[in-house]
C-alpha cells in the first residue's frame, strides 16, 4: 500500500505542476496576444536588431522592410545579410521573437537530356 501511495502523490503533484504550468503560459500568452509567425530576408544586421524585408503576416503587420528589435541579442551573431529567417511576433510588439534561420531551398535542378 505504501508504494502505491507514493506513486498517487507523486502523480497528484506532477498534475499540480503541469496545471501551474499551463496556466503560467496562458497567461503570457494572453498578456503577449496572439503568436503568429514572421518571415523575411534579412537586408541588415546592427548590434540594435535586424532589418529585414518581411512578408505580410495577417493580423500584424503589411509587408515591408524595416528594423526590429530582437528579443535574445545573441541572435545578432548568427543571422547573416541574406539569409531568410522566421520568427514569432505578437501583436502591437514588433520585437523578433525565436528568431531562426533557414536552410537554402531546395533548388530544383533538371538534368539536360
Amino acid at each position: 500500500m505504501s508504494t502505491r501511495r507514493h506513486i498517487l502523490a507523486a502523480a497528484l503533484a506532477l498534475t499540480g505542476l503541469l496545471a501551474a504550468n499551463l496556466t503560467n503560459t496562458n497567461a503570457q500568452d494572453k498578456a503577449k496576444g496572439k503568436a503568429m509567425t514572421f518571415h523575411g530576408k534579412v537586408e541588415g544586421v546592427t548590434d540594435k536588431g535586424l532589418t529585414v524585408n518581411g512578408e505580410k503576416v495577417d493580423g500584424w503587420m503589411d509587408a515591408m522592410t524595416m528594423s526590429y528589435p530582437v528579443e535574445k541579442p545573441e541572435v545578432l551573431k548568427k543571422v547573416k545579410v541574406g539569409d531568410t529567417i522566421m520568427a514569432t511576433v505578437y501583436k502591437g510588439d514588433t520585437t523578433l521573437h525565436d528568431v531562426m534561420v533557414m536552410p537554402p531551398g531546395k533548388q530544383d535542378k533538371q538534368k539536360s537530356k
